[in-house]
C-alpha cells in the first residue's frame, strides 16, 4: 500500500470517527432574537430609546439660553460647528429630576432638519432585549409619557418602557418652543 492510500484511509478512519462523536448543531429553534436601543432613565423610571432614533450620547455641553421660550427649552448649543437645540425631558414631561445638570446627558436626534439634545437623568448605553419579553401595553405608564411609549420589554424583572424620540420630535407641543400669549 503506498503512502498516499494509507493517508487517506487513515483520514477515512477520523471522519468515520468524528461523525460518530460531533454535537448536532443547535436547532434554529433554539436560536434567541434580540431588540437592541439605547437605556436611560428619566425620574427613576427606565426607558430605552430604539438604536435607529439616537444619533450620539454627549455629555452635558453649554449652551446659550434664549429669551421667549418655554422652561424646557434650554437654549442652543455648538456641537462640532453645528447648531444643536437643548431641551430638558423631564421638564417637558413635567418631571422631576435632582440631579445637578452637568451630570446628565444628552441624547441626540438627528432626524432631517431635527437636531436636538435630550437632557435626560442618565444612560445605561445599548441594552439587549429578548424579543420574547415584549409586552405591547405595559401596565402603569405614567400619563405624560404614555403618548411616546410603544411597548416595554422586561427583563431580570424590571420593566424598560420604549421610548419613542421620532413620536416625541412630532409632537406639536415639542415643536412648539416659542411661548405664547
Amino acid at each position: 500500500m503506498s503512502a498516499a492510500s494509507a493517508a487517506y484511509i487513515k483520514l477515512a478512519e477520523y471522519l468515520a470517527r468524528f461523525r460518530t462523536t460531533a454535537l448536532d448543531l443547535p436547532a434554529r429553534q433554539d436560536a434567541v432574537q434580540y431588540w437592541t436601543g439605547i437605556g436611560f432613565m428619566l425620574d427613576g423610571e427606565r426607558y430605552v430609546a430604539p438604536l435607529e432614533q439616537v444619533s450620539e450620547i454627549l455629555m452635558s455641553t453649554s449652551y446659550t439660553r434664549l429669551p421667549g421660550v418655554h422652561n424646557w427649552m434650554k437654549g442652543v448649543a455648538n456641537v462640532r460647528g453645528r447648531l444643536m437645540a437643548v431641551m430638558d425631558l423631564s421638564v417637558f414631561l413635567e418631571k422631576n429630576t435632582s440631579l445637578q445638570e452637568k451630570r446628565r446627558r444628552l441624547l441626540v436626534i438627528d432626524q432631517g432638519e431635527l437636531y436636538t439634545g435630550l437632557t435626560v437623568d442618565e444612560v445605561f448605553g445599548m441594552q439587549h432585549f429578548n424579543v420574547e419579553t415584549f409586552v405591547d401595553e405595559p401596565e402603569g405608564v405614567d400619563e405624560a409619557v404614555l403618548p411616546f411609549i410603544e411597548g416595554a420589554y422586561l427583563r431580570d424583572g424590571e420593566l424598560w418602557q420604549v421610548f419613542s424620540l421620532l413620536q416625541l420630535a412630532s409632537d406639536p407641543r415639542f415643536l412648539q418652543v416659542a411661548r405664547t400669549g
